[in-house]
């Protein structure tokens, strides 16, 4: 039975159904995102679109971000593939008299790769390894490009003929509505975050909601979040690190969104140094390439942002 819920940090509620509900035959989901300036009226369009379409409603999430009086909403549908088209021009008709940015996303299906777009920043040891394992067919996805605040990963993308895209300025700082256009143009599916030293706003966030960011923490969440899990960890003596591969929601490093989490132990005494050689060379890109095999082979969805398992 659909149950509400209110939302642990804004006033709004959302209506949940129970992960996965069959879908009727023929019928194709659709992740509706729309983000733009707060105000009255933003939802009821929308909501009326896609029941008018005769679709099925199986999650709607709605936040407000007061600091940015920004206003974000993810509607997650199953409908017929016929209606594809009224629902985008319905959509667009919806984001010009509003103002929102509007996207609609179906997850891949069969027949065609998934695209994904690997950003990083400055180690190679992660992105290679996605890289490789899309190329080899461990995960069954097409590497479309690299995007980086940063060159010093353009030679890996030359290597492995990817498209690249630096969107940085002179200090390095990233340009996320860039990222989102790049990726808006080239069909992106999922963005993969292969130690992006870059944290993406709120809106970015949400203009690829519904589990379309993956992102690699080079720590054990929720126990060593930050930028520095391997010193913490160090700190408090521990003898068991880790990786964790989740999806990217706007709290940063939250814990119900791990898709995979890796480890490794060490003898009492080992130096940090070497630990974090292990963990950046090893444990890292194994923990990011199982989980980004995992989401594109659709074994796991985001659901009102919690990992499901598809049964």
């Amino acid at each position: 039975m659909p149950v509400w819920r209110r939302h642990p940090v804004t006033s709004r509620l959302a209506w949940q159904l129970p992960p996965f509900s069959p879908l009727v035959d023929s019928q194709m989901q659709f992740v509706i995102t729309a983000v733009g300036p707060d105000h009255c009226g933003l939802a009821d369009p929308i909501v009326h679109c896609v029941t008018e379409l005769g679709a099925n409603i199986s999650e709607i999430q709605m936040f407000d971000h007061d600091e940015q009086s920004l206003f974000s909403m993810l509607t997650r549908v199953e409908m017929q593939p016929r209606n594809a088209e009224q629902l985008k021009t319905a959509v667009a008709k919806i984001a010009e008299s509003t103002g929102l940015s509007i996207r609609i996303w179906s997850p891949p299906l069969e027949g065609r790769l998934p695209r994904l777009a690997i950003c990083a920043t400055y180690r190679h040891e992660t992105p290679r390894a996605v890289l490789q394992a899309l190329s080899t067919g461990q995960i069954a996805g097409e590497a479309t490009l690299m995007i980086s605040n940063r060159n010093a990963c353009r030679e890996l993308a030359q290597e492995f003929d990817v498209p690249w895209f630096n969107i940085g300025n002179s200090e390095g700082k990233a340009d996320d509505n860039r990222l989102i256009e790049i990726c808006d143009q080239h069909d992106i599916d999922y963005i993969v975050l292969a130690r992006y030293m870059q944290i993406l706003s709120p809106a970015s966030v949400w203009k690829y909601a519904g589990g379309r960011i993956i992102n690699l923490h080079h720590g054990l969440l929720p126990s060593f979040p930050g930028m520095r899990p391997y010193h913490d960890a160090f700190a408090v003596r521990m003898l068991t690190y880790g990786a964790t591969c989740h999806f990217i929601v706007p709290e940063l490093d939250a814990g119900n969104q791990i898709i995979n989490q890796s480890t490794f132990s060490v003898p009492p005494g080992t130096r940090r140094e070497e630990i974090i050689l292990r963990g950046q060379e090893e444990n890292e890109p194994q923990c990011l390439v199982e989980g980004v095999r995992r989401v594109v082979a659709g074994e796991v969805q985001l659901h009102f942002n919690r990992v499901v398992a598809k049964h």
